[in-house]
C-alpha cells in the first residue's frame, strides 16, 4: 500500500480556510528567503500558492545571498515586532556564512510557525500540545500515521536521521504515542539490523534510494522524508532532466507500505505550517492585537 498524503493535506487546508474565514482577521504568514538557492525557490512558491488557497496572506521577504548575518537578524527582529504578521519562517538552508541556530533562536517563539525555536522544541519534548507550534514535517508524519490507522502503541519505531528538523522531534512524538523508539544515524553500527525489526520506519537521511528491500521487514510502514533532486537521462539524445526522489528504493513498495516521494509527506509539511499560522492568528485575536 502507498501512503499518500495529498488528500489528507487538502482536507487540512480546507479546515484551515474555513476557520480563517470565521476568524474575522486574515491570518498572515511571513516567509524570509536569503539568496537564490533553486530548491528553496520551488518550496517557497508552493507554500505561497497553498497559503492563498487556505485563506492565508503570505508575504515574501527576500534578501540577497551576500547579506550579512546581522541583516538577517535585523529582519527577524522587525518581523517579531510587526503586529500584522502572525507567524513567519526563515527558509532553510541559509548561506554558509549565516548561522541557522542564531537566526532560529532570534525568532519570537510565539511567531515560530516552523516550530524550530528551542522553546517550541522543549515543549514538544514535554508534550505540551496546547502551548506549542510543533515542527511541520514531524507533525505531518504523525497525521499521516493517524490517517492510515497505523498502530503506534507498543510498535518498534526506527528513525534513520537525527536532525533537529525531523529526526529528533519525530522520535519524541512517537515516544509520546507509546512506541519503542530507536534513532539511527551516520555512526550507527549494522544499520540493517535495526531497520529490519521496525514496524514503523521513518527515513530522513538525505540519501537517494538509501533504504533497500532487504533492510525492511515485510508489511512494515515506511515513511520516506527524503527529497533529493537527481538528474535523469532522457534518452534519444535529449538533454538530461531532473526529478525529486526519496531515501527509499521504490522496490521497497513490493514488500512494505511506503509513503511515496513526491506525494507523501511533502504536502502535509505545507499543510501543518499553515495550520500553525492559523493557530498564531487565533493567539493574536485572543490577545486583542
Amino acid at each position: 500500500m502507498l501512503l499518500y498524503g495529498k488528500e489528507l493535506a487538502e482536507r487540512i487546508i480546507g479546515h484551515v480556510k474555513a476557520e480563517a474565514e470565521g476568524l474575522g482577521i486574515a491570518p498572515r504568514l511571513g516567509i524570509v528567503v536569503v539568496g537564490d538557492y533553486q530548491p528553496s525557490q520551488v518550496y517557497v512558491k508552493k507554500k505561497m500558492e497553498t497559503a492563498k488557497r487556505a485563506g492565508i496572506e503570505a508575504e515574501l521577504f527576500h534578501l540577497p545571498h551576500n547579506s550579512e548575518e546581522k541583516e538577517v537578524l535585523a529582519l527577524v527582529q522587525k518581523l517579531n515586532r510587526d503586529g500584522k504578521i502572525d507567524g513567519f519562517i526563515v527558509q532553510l538552508p541559509l548561506p554558509p556564512h549565516i548561522s541557522p541556530d542564531k537566526v532560529i533562536e532570534a525568532i519570537d517563539p510565539r511567531k515560530d510557525v516552523d516550530g524550530f525555536h528551542p522553546s517550541n522544541m522543549g515543549k514538544v519534548l514535554l508534550n505540551l500540545k496546547d502551548e506549542v507550534f510543533e515542527p511541520a514535517t514531524p507533525s505531518g508524519i504523525m497525521r499521516l500515521i493517524e490517517h492510515y490507522k497505523i498502530p503506534v502503541s507498543g510498535a518498534n519505531a526506527v528513525i534513520v536521521g537525527r536532525s533537529n528538523i525531523v529526526g529528533k522531534p519525530i522520535a519524541v512524538m512517537l515516544l509520546h504515542g507509546d512506541a519503542t523508539v530507536t534513532v539511527c544515524h551516520s555512526k550507527t553500527r549494522n544499520l540493517p539490523e535495526h531497520t529490519k525489526r521496525a514496524d514503523i520506519l521513518v527515513v530522513a537521511a538525505g540519501k537517494p534510494f538509501f533504504i533497500k528491500p532487504d533492510m525492511v521487514k515485510e508489511g512494515a510502514y515506511v515513511i520516506d522524508v527524503g527529497t533529493t533532486r537527481v538528474e535523469v537521462e532522457a534518452g534519444n539524445g535529449k538533454p538530461k532532466t531532473s526529478k525529486v526522489v526519496g531515501d527509499v528504493d521504490p522496490k521497497v513498495q513490493e514488500k512494505a507500505n511506503v509513503s511515496p516521494v513526491p506525494g507523501g509527506v511533502g504536502p502535509l509539511t505545507v499543510a501543518m505550517l499553515l495550520q500553525n499560522t492559523l493557530k498564531a492568528a487565533k493567539m493574536r485575536k485572543k490577545a486583542g492585537k
